[in-house]
């Protein structure tokens, strides 16, 4: 029983040492397989971390690489299409070239501007879109934008947007209206110089006035960076409008034009015809009383004709200003017309009278004693039979007629003859700086050149001293454009206008007398009388005058546009500023 009892005890001594065995065992294992376990999850779960940082650098790369195409591709587009339409300013070149005054002052020039188009298939809601558009361009007919929307075909809506348009068309937020880019040319100015500025197409080609003129020139690529400079004043030309403009509301006349030159050279500093329109806005003028009345109105301008039978009969030796003409008639019959005065005049008067009262018949007589071939020939001469050669195209012709029937009586006193005023005003200038023809110019010139003698130095003295008298004398038809300071000398003409039977008023004057620099025409077309206008005559104020006659109104306005540009003048004249510098030198 003992030795059982022994055996069972070493049994379970031996099964517990075999227990705590496995027990250490198993306990060894464990641990090792959770540090094992840990490492490989710790490295896996770092490999995914750095894979997935990859691939978000890969794609934000690829997102980056994308949008920098996107954009680049985008700039060059945006650069050729800016090349293309002359959007870029810095790549900008005008197709012509600008247009300045004789100061600088810009007359015309080249900018970028818009048509607007529009793509139907991109416009989503049309009626929308149609009465947005019908909100903005009130003269754009509904049903027809509608039918150009039915039609699914690209189309203008307008031409030649205004940038106050373009804001309010872009702000509709419409993807299928289209601004297309093009060379528009603007004119700051707008109305100031419509009759001789003239416009263009929308291919930039000229289509009238200068524009048309110099048109090669001002498209000639070398000399795209120098403006034409044209001899015309801005300033003179808005005193000048201004007055004219004046004169329409005072006298109720249909149209009114002026022009001043240079006596010396003909340079034009200033040509107005009335009534004038917007250049900028390129409509069409069918209206005859709104073309150039300057150098494309034809007219028989009266009485001014006078001043050139008397300069040729003075030049031919013919007679001299206190030559006295006897027994002159009251009428003389010539034909089948009877040819008298306005009013009565003594039987006997010099040939300085005749002119300074404006008498037709002793005019008629001087003409006579010259013959139809002396006139005619000196006519020619001065240009006045003929198209004037002139640096625009709208230009009239006067008017032909034959030297028959009285002829040569009525032209001798500006009837049954016609020509332009441009033409009468160059006369005048050829006549009074001392004899030299002369050319008129719309460029500015450097210089004075004289190549032809139309009449001597003493005979253009004789008739300037005559025609101050036409302004100072009490007999005189002019008193009213004599303006203190500025010797102003001239001739009234007024005539019927066959049409209406219409008075055309006219009074070309030059000064300073004594040596002539510059030459005013004035012409009022079918004026009234103005008995509410209170005059300054001869240093007195007068009213309810009731006279239209060219003294009256051409002449009165002649006087307040040189009292207002006379300043301009002198300040712009070498020889007052020659004077000023040296005077202020001392």
């Amino acid at each position: 029983m003992k030795n059982i009892s022994q055996q069972k005890n070493l049994m379970r001594k031996k099964n517990k040492k075999n227990k705590q065995y496995n027990i250490n065992q198993r306990s060894f294992h464990f641990k090792d397989y959770l540090a094992s376990n840990v490492r490989t999850k710790k490295l896996s779960a770092e490999h995914i971390s750095e894979d997935r940082i990859y691939v978000l650098f890969f794609f934000f790369f690829c997102l980056i690489f994308i949008f920098s195409l996107k954009i680049t591709l985008i700039s060059v587009q945006e650069t050729k299409s800016s090349l293309k339409n002359y959007s870029n300013s810095k790549f900008f070149s005008p197709l012509r070239r600008d247009i300045i005054d004789r100061n600088g002052i810009l007359i015309s020039r080249n900018i970028l501007a818009y048509h607007a188009a529009v793509k139907p298939s991109l416009i989503k809601n049309k009626d929308r879109f149609i009465l947005n558009v019908k909100l903005i361009f009130k003269d754009i007919s509904s049903e027809n934008l509608k039918k150009k929307l039915e039609k699914d075909k690209y189309f203008y809506l307008k031409k030649g947007l205004s940038e106050y348009e373009k804001k309010k068309l872009w702000a509709l937020g419409e993807k299928g209206l289209i601004f297309e880019s093009f060379q528009s040319r603007v004119y700051p100015q707008s109305n100031l110089y419509s009759h001789i500025i003239g416009q263009v197409d929308y291919e930039n080609n000229g289509i009238s006035g200068v524009e048309k003129f110099f048109d090669n020139d001002l498209r000639n690529s070398r000399f795209i960076d120098e403006p034409l400079r044209l001899s015309l004043d801005t300033n003179l030309q808005h005193i000048i409008k201004d007055e004219l403009y004046k004169s329409l509301e005072i006298f109720k006349a249909k149209g009114a034009a002026g022009v001043l030159m240079n006596a010396k050279n003909g340079e034009l500093l200033s040509l107005v015809s009335l009534p004038d329109y917007n250049i900028n806005q390129r409509s069409k003028i069918s209206d005859i009383n709104f073309m150039n009345k300057i150098t494309k109105g034809v007219f028989e301008l009266g009485s001014v004709f006078k001043t050139f039978t008397i300069a040729l009969a003075l030049d031919e030796k013919e007679i001299q200003p206190d030559t006295l003409i006897k027994n002159i008639p009251k009428k003389i019959n010539c034909s089948k017309f009877t040819i008298s005065d306005i009013k009565e005049f003594p039987e006997n008067l010099t040939v300085e009278e005749i002119l300074i009262r404006s008498s037709n018949i002793g005019t008629l007589l001087i003409a006579r004693k010259l013959g139809e071939d002396r006139i005619k020939s000196f006519l020619s001469k001065l240009n006045l039979l003929d198209t004037l050669d002139f640096q625009i195209d709208e230009v009239g012709t006067p008017l032909d007629f034959n030297w028959e029937k009285c002829k040569l009586e009525t032209i001798a006193y500006g009837h049954g003859i016609t020509t332009t005023p441009l033409q009468a005003a160059t006369a005048y200038a050829s006549l009074t700086n001392g004899g030299y023809l002369i050319k008129p110019t719309i460029l500015k010139k450097n210089e004075s050149v004289f190549n032809e003698k139309i009449i001597s130095n003493e005979t253009s003295k004789k008739l300037n001293k005559i025609l101050r008298k036409v302004v100072t004398d009490e007999e005189g038809t002019a008193s009213l454009a004599d303006i203190d300071g500025y010797s102003v000398a001239g001739k009234t003409g007024t005539s019927k206008k066959y049409r209406n039977d219409k008075n055309l008023n006219t009074f070309i004057s030059v000064f300073p007398s004594n040596n002539p620099k510059f030459v005013l025409l004035v012409m009022l077309d079918e004026p009234d009388a103005a008995p509410k206008l209170e005059y300054n005559y001869r240093g007195q104020k007068i009213k309810n005058i009731y006279r239209n006659e060219a003294g009256w109104n051409a002449a009165y306005v002649s006087g307040k546009i040189i009292k207002k540009i006379g300043p301009i003048l002198a300040i712009n004249s070498k020889e007052f500023n020659g004077k000023y510098v040296a005077k202020k030198s001392r």
